[in-house]
């Protein structure tokens, strides 16, 4: 028995290692596209300076659907950011998703909102509308108050109200630059085939914000918040940005993706009954496309920037990742027919099984290799010094990934100007994968689990406000 165990342990480390190559020869070719991107990117924007297009009348109607609930330390700050940006054909519609604060008070008393009667599409399902208001000191602003459904239905009720060509969803405590809209919508106009592009989010926990814009950037001196300064960088520099070239994204931040407003309201809207509804959105939609032969495109921009906190507690860090991914798995399972489908092209026969098999399954592979790691060495099926050097392959790559991505950060868009930042940005990539990681896969597993019990719910995300970002350091829970 002993001997059969240790042959079944060596097998599997044998095949763990497999997909350990085959999972680090995807990174390198995303690593290589992501550096065409952002060169191509560069070269593109110094060329044409700024799109005299989109400083005109002409410039295509954006309209700005801002989910709000329970958002009254952040939402008058944070609307008076999106009142505030360099866009010329700009509406703002805010839900008040039934908040049991004071949202909707803060924004009539900031805003001067009167009540009006809207023309409301029933394009996509929602929650009944209370009232709908209109700022007469700011005239494209519309406040929708509505009963509490959730914000992937808030989401539809501004979808039924905006009068946009494109419409942008973005989180009401989430913060965008002032030109981002405009580098944004770039794709839409320079292609034909482009159904919705995404930005990049970056923390602003431990910066200076000021009347809705970071004045004075500054990396976390708080490790847990530090560490995801690393993974967002990651995440949309190296990992989004790499799949332009290599079959597109099949992921738009929920807190900033800007889409065309026609196909998302014939794909139905934003899915109720899912944790993902952002995902499962850019799913359908690229699914629809290719049945319907219709535009496929899905664009990550990296300079147009949103800017918003994470949490700094371990506890409701661990709720947000596992709820992120139960909407993966969900996503992913409702168009589990796109899977090796060559109908789908790129997206069937190479981004989807990759989403599959490295993003979903990645933590379950991870946890079963540690374990039988350790019980190949209690056996003696696994020699320690190949244990050893393993560990330091893994944990070196990992270091590799990071470092590309601080070189792309730096070389490109260089948001961090002072050299204790840099430094600080270097030893929480160094730090990053002993410990922390761990978490992450454990409450990552922790949300396949939840998924396969079919829970929906989305725990508590207290947020403090970016008011309070004064200081350099401040708590987000």
């Amino acid at each position: 028995m002993g001997d059969f165990a240790r042959a079944v342990l060596v097998t599997f480390e044998w095949v763990v290692l497999g997909y350990f190559l085959l999972v680090n020869t995807v990174y390198l070719l995303l690593l290589l596209s992501a550096a065409w991107e952002t060169c191509n990117h560069l070269f593109l924007e110094r060329a044409e300076r700024r799109w005299r297009v989109l400083q005109s009348d002409i410039a295509p109607t954006v309209s700005i659907l801002a989910p709000a609930h329970d958002e009254a330390p952040t939402i008058a700050t944070s609307v008076r950011a999106m009142l505030g940006l360099s866009y010329p054909n700009l509406e703002v519609v805010v839900v008040n998703d039934g908040s049991g604060d004071e949202t909707l008070q803060v924004l009539i008393d900031n805003f001067a909102l009167v009540a009006i009667h809207p023309l409301v599409r029933r394009q996509a399902e929602a929650e009944p509308v209370r009232a709908v208001y209109r700022s007469t000191s700011h005239p494209n602003l519309v406040v929708v108050d509505k009963e509490h459904g959730g914000k992937a239905d808030a989401l539809n009720a501004a979808l039924n109200v905006a009068g946009g060509r494109l419409v942008c969803a973005l989180d009401a405590d989430t913060i965008i630059e002032p030109e981002a809209l405009q580098r944004m919508v770039r794709p839409f106009i320079s292609r034909d085939d482009v159904v919705a592009a995404g930005g990049t989010i970056r923390i602003a926990n431990g910066s200076e914000v000021r009347d809705g814009r970071v004045v004075e950037l500054r990396v976390p001196r708080r490790a847990v918040a530090g560490f995801q300064v690393v993974e967002y960088l990651r995440a949309f520099l190296f990992g989004r940005l790499g799949w332009n070239r290599l079959g597109g994204n099949l992921i738009i931040s929920g807190a900033f993706g800007l889409f065309d407003r026609q196909a998302t309201a014939d794909a139905g809207g934003y899915a109720h009954d899912t944790v993902g509804e952002d995902m499962e959105l850019v799913v359908r939609l690229r699914r629809r496309s290719y049945e319907q032969k219709g535009p496929t495109r899905i664009s990550f921009i990296p300079d147009p920037v949103g800017w918003t906190e994470v949490p700094e507690s371990l506890r409701v860090l661990g709720r947000q990742r596992d709820r992120w991914h139960r909407g993966l798995s969900d996503a992913l399972g409702r168009h589990r027919r796109v899977f090796l489908n060559p109908r789908y092209r790129a997206m069937g026969l190479f981004v989807y099984p990759y989403f599959v098999l490295v993003e979903l399954l990645g933590p379950v592979v991870e946890a079963l290799g540690l374990l039988g790691l350790a019980a190949g060495l209690v056996l003696g099926a696994v020699d320690l010094s190949f244990a050893i050097l393993f560990f330091l392959l893994a944990y070196g790559l990992g270091i590799v990934l990071a470092s590309f991505t601080l070189v792309l950060e730096e070389l490109s868009f260089h948001r961090y100007e002072r050299l204790r930042d840099r430094a600080l940005l270097v030893l929480w990539a160094l730090l990053e994968s002993v410990g922390y990681r761990q978490l992450t896969v454990l409450w990552r597993l922790r949300g396949i689990w939840k998924f396969l019990r079919k829970r929906t719910d989305w725990g508590v995300m207290k947020r403090r406000g970016f008011a309070e970002t004064r200081t350099p350091e401040h708590q987000a829970s």
